[in-house]
């Protein structure tokens, strides 16, 4: 079974690295059945993604969201399904070149660190890892999108300022069409890391008795949900748009990141067993 993991988890590189390919030649090339092509070898991909994610349960016993490669793989599968999501939804152009990209990043990233398993900690041993993990996860598949269209309004926005039309102008959507996006994904984004971070509490009563420690990763979540929770408030209350809120998108990435890897490896705490 480990074998058959193994050959999935390549399967899973090499159909992304595919549609990350066929996304760049299409962005570069504009052909409209190379665009076509590079969706179904994304959504080939998404498939393998779930395949393994269920190999690796079938393998431990328990959810597959406890190890550093674990969690960046659960990671890139939920940031695959939210594009195709909303894919399905609304149409971006040459949105899935950058998000192709950065899900192919996030695998590399996964087959880079230890894929061995071991004895869940007494901790994990909760019918909460799923919820909470997976909603938060799923969160930061959102909120993904929002940093990929949060890059691309940048991009477009330089182009458009310096009135010297080149070569992302006629490549990139409008910078209404990347506002919206922005404002669709950091809501869907929002919602689950509410979630994710209700979830957790209650977790954490059930293991140690109480709803809220202050440990670093706890205090790193709830800032990264303050970030959002401002960019949420501002754009409802006094219509924050455009550049300002494509670069809090980036900005609240990046607190993602830091609390997902960051905290982790560099402050510790109870959830350092995600190494």
């Amino acid at each position: 079974m480990t074998q058959i993991s193994y050959l999935l988890f390549q399967t899973v590189l090499a159909a992304t690295f595919l549609s990350c390919a066929a996304y760049i030649v299409f962005f570069i090339s504009r052909k409209k059945e190379v665009r076509t092509l590079a969706r179904w070898i994304l959504t080939l991909s998404g498939i393998l993604q779930t395949c393994y994610i269920l190999s690796r349960y079938w393998m431990t016993g328990y959810a597959p969201v406890t190890s550093q490669h674990e969690t960046i793989t659960f990671f890139a599968w939920a940031s695959t399904w939210a594009y195709l999501s909303f894919r399905w939804r609304y149409t971006v152009k040459n949105f899935g070149t950058f998000v192709s990209l950065l899900i192919f990043i996030l695998l590399v990233i996964a087959a880079s660190v230890s894929r061995g398993t071991a004895p869940l900690a007494p901790a994990l041993q909760s019918p909460w890892l799923p919820i909470h993990a997976g909603v938060s996860l799923v969160a930061y598949g959102f909120l993904a999108l929002a940093f990929c269209g949060g890059l691309m309004y940048l991009l477009q926005e330089k182009e458009l300022k310096t009135k010297r039309f080149g070569y992302f102008f006629s490549r990139l959507p409008s910078l209404e069409a990347l506002d919206q996006l922005n404002s669709h994904c950091l809501t869907a984004g929002f919602l689950f890391l509410t979630l994710g971070i209700v979830t957790g509490t209650l977790w954490a009563h059930q293991a140690w008795g109480t709803y809220w420690q202050w440990d670093p990763k706890e205090t790193w979540s709830l800032i990264t949900w303050f970030i959002y929770l401002i960019q949420v408030h501002q754009r409802l209350t006094v219509g924050w748009r455009g550049k300002r809120a494509a670069v809090m998108a980036i900005l609240g990435f990046c607190a993602v990141l830091f609390t997902l890897w960051g905290v982790t490896f560099l402050l510790g705490g109870a959830h350092s067993y995600a190494r």
